[in-house]
């Protein structure tokens, strides 16, 4: 469990805990192995967690009853998630959570960490300001489908995707499904997009890879209301 230790060290969180406090969390922290694309829990069900990410990625969907997927967040090694029974009984999933790729996750229940987080009172504090940054995140998702249109919102998921990478070719490792999750579309809508940026000479789209060749104009088609 020193992998445990180190996160628990290093989460602004739990970094508040006293050193018998931390200890305690690790010896009832329960370590689950997730595949790739493999459900953590679904949309509606009755979650009292908490959970730590110690390796791998997972990511949060909302679907909509026409079978839509919309990416609402993916949570990395050192994030923390929890299910809304945590702190409010009997309250469903707002969300299905999956596993992007091998993940582990350690797990607490409500009963078992509750008492711990009660008599550290910093904690309270730095879960208000995580949960501030989680409604600014919503906020922006919120304006983004709501104010621009689809292209744009494809244009910027290129851009962070070119900028993260921090070269002006980037692998097509997103399916067009996911990349539709990511921006509250359709497939059919994305591929339409994708190849007008082509036509367009924004991109070059080839069968393993997106090319940037005119940062200037995704930029300014991603701005656009």
């Amino acid at each position: 469990m020193n992998n445990l230790l180190t996160i628990l060290k290093n989460n602004p969180i739990f970094s508040a805990l006293e050193d018998n406090d931390r200890q305690l969390m690790i010896q009832q922290a329960r370590r689950h192995v997730y595949s790739k694309d493999e459900t953590v829990i679904l949309y509606d069900e009755v979650w009292p967690h908490i959970f730590l990410v110690g390796e791998g990625k997972v990511e949060a969907l909302k679907e909509s009853s026409d079978g839509r997927s919309l990416h609402v967040a993916c949570f990395g090694r050192g994030e923390l998630f929890w299910g809304l029974a945590f702190f409010h009984e009997e309250a469903p999933m707002p969300v299905t959570l999956e596993a992007r790729e091998k993940s582990i996750l350690y797990l607490w229940s409500r009963d078992s960490i509750l008492p711990i987080l009660l008599r550290n009172g910093r904690v309270s504090w730095e879960i208000s300001r995580l949960m501030a940054d989680r409604m600014q995140h919503a906020s922006n998702l919120v304006e983004g489908l709501a104010f621009h249109p689809v292209a744009g919102r494809l244009a910027r998921l290129l851009l962070d995707h070119f900028e993260t990478a921090g070269d002006a070719s980037i692998s097509r490792y997103l399916t067009l499904d996911e990349m539709a999750a990511r921006i509250g579309s359709t497939r059919e809508m994305v591929c339409r997009a994708l190849y007008s940026f082509s036509d367009k000479k924004l991109i070059e789209v080839t069968r393993t890879e997106f090319v940037l060749t005119d940062h200037a104009g995704l930029d300014q088609l991603s701005k656009r209301i």
